[in-house]
């Protein structure tokens, strides 16, 4: 099936958070929304089908899904990621988020220490002090363009408890963002493995978020970390869903899998007192996505390579005071607007009120994000040029 992903569609009043809030979150109905990842493409019809006729049985009780729903998990991850897992391994949650929050409990105790690597997802800061734990943060660094993981410092904070006169190790382990929200960067195989033997040789755990694990430019492949040996598999938990990949937020269901029993019990222990399951139709979605979804996924993800180079090339020949730091996989650009000389504050009132596009402003994310900002593609080509171009306008008019 061919899908139109030109096509605009008017998603107000449909309870879109990323539609209804524009006036709350910037100040004003005239925005063009770039922030939150939620595409703005219709989901593939083999998932509305799938709902549909689940819609039709009239029972809508308490759920626990059946063999096919963790059939279709173990399939993909081996199609995929050429990835064995055992069916007991998977575990569900409404979301990639309670899971983190779970997955800290469940390895941590009141005061220890839990690593970051900013600029990271804004949401991780409060599932690490939330948890009673402190964050800390091991900042990655900007090379030529490039992100890049300081092994050096990371190494300090392991053997250091992340504490500098620390009699014993606290810190308990890293919550590893690939490919990285905000920054793009799908870590190497070499990478993890460097990283791996760091936080497991000091008895720590990788909590591995791998929610954008699906959403790849050209020549790029993802390398679950657990999959790259017995002893990574056995020392770490992994999120991935299909919320990103298919555009299922909404329906708030998540995968994690987690091979060593004791990790997994600690962690179904946690999550049994902070959340609910998903809810059937999230179940529903997920197996419908990971067995019919793929026709869909590669004509979007051929939309978002177009949407990328186009953005590249706009960006150099038309607004060269902001440069995209060029991503190698998710659908959120990260933009370096240190050139345009403001503050943050003034940076964020230049987009809602001069630019009129809503982005998130990159302080949100951490050290290392004053100055930039997060903006969202995964949209019909018209809206992003119309955002560029309003974009060039308000830049312009700063000259």
């Amino acid at each position: 099936m061919k899908y139109d992903l030109d096509k605009v569609y008017d998603r107000r009043n449909s309870d879109s958070v990323k539609w209804n809030s524009l006036k709350e979150i910037f100040g004003s109905e005239d925005i063009i929304p770039m922030w939150v990842a939620d595409m703005d493409f219709p989901i593939a019809q083999s998932i509305v089908e799938a709902i549909k006729k689940r819609a039709e049985h009239p029972f809508y009780g308490y759920v626990k899904p059946d063999d096919g729903v963790i059939e279709a998990v173990v399939d993909r991850v081996r199609r995929k990621y050429n990835w064995e897992i055992d069916p007991e391994w998977v575990v569900f949650t409404p979301g990639v988020i309670p899971a983190l929050n779970a997955a800290v409990r469940s390895i941590s105790h009141t005061g220890d220490d839990i690593v970051l690597q900013p600029p990271v997802y804004f949401p991780f800061f409060p599932v690490v002090e939330n948890s009673g734990c402190n964050i800390a943060a091991n900042p990655l660094n900007l090379k030529n363009g490039t992100y890049e993981i300081d092994f050096e410092d990371l190494e300090r904070k392991f053997k250091s408890g992340g504490q500098v006169f620390s009699p014993v190790n606290r810190t308990k382990g890293i919550i590893f963002c690939n490919p990285h929200n905000p920054v793009g960067r799908v870590w190497s195989r070499e990478e993890q493995i460097r990283m791996g033997e760091i936080v497991i040789g000091s008895g720590g755990v990788v909590i591995a978020d791998e929610i954008h694990c699906e959403i790849l430019f050209k020549g790029q492949q993802h390398t679950p970390f657990a999959s790259i040996s017995k002893e990574f598999e056995k020392n770490s938990i992994t999120c991935m869903a299909p919320s990103k990949t298919f555009s299922l937020a909404g329906l708030e269901i998540s995968t994690i899998i987690i091979p060593d029993k004791k990790l997994r019990d600690n962690f179904v222990g946690v999550r049994s007192g902070i959340m609910p399951g998903p809810s059937i139709f999230g179940y529903v979605a997920l197996q419908a996505a990971y067995r019919y979804g793929d026709e869909w996924l590669e004509q979007v993800l051929a939309y978002l390579q177009d949407n990328l180079d186009f953005m590249s090339e706009y960006l150099k020949k038309r607004i060269p005071g902001i440069k995209l730091i060029y991503p190698q996989g998710t659908y959120l650009m990260w933009l370096d607007c240190r050139d345009l000389g403001l503050d943050d504050c003034e940076l964020k009132r230049f987009f809602n009120e001069k630019a009129r596009v809503g982005l998130n402003s990159g302080y949100m994310f951490g050290a290392g994000g004053s100055g930039f900002v997060r903006m969202n593609i995964a949209c019909p080509r018209s809206l992003l040029e119309e955002a560029l171009k309003r974009i060039e306008r308000a830049v312009n008019s700063e000259l």
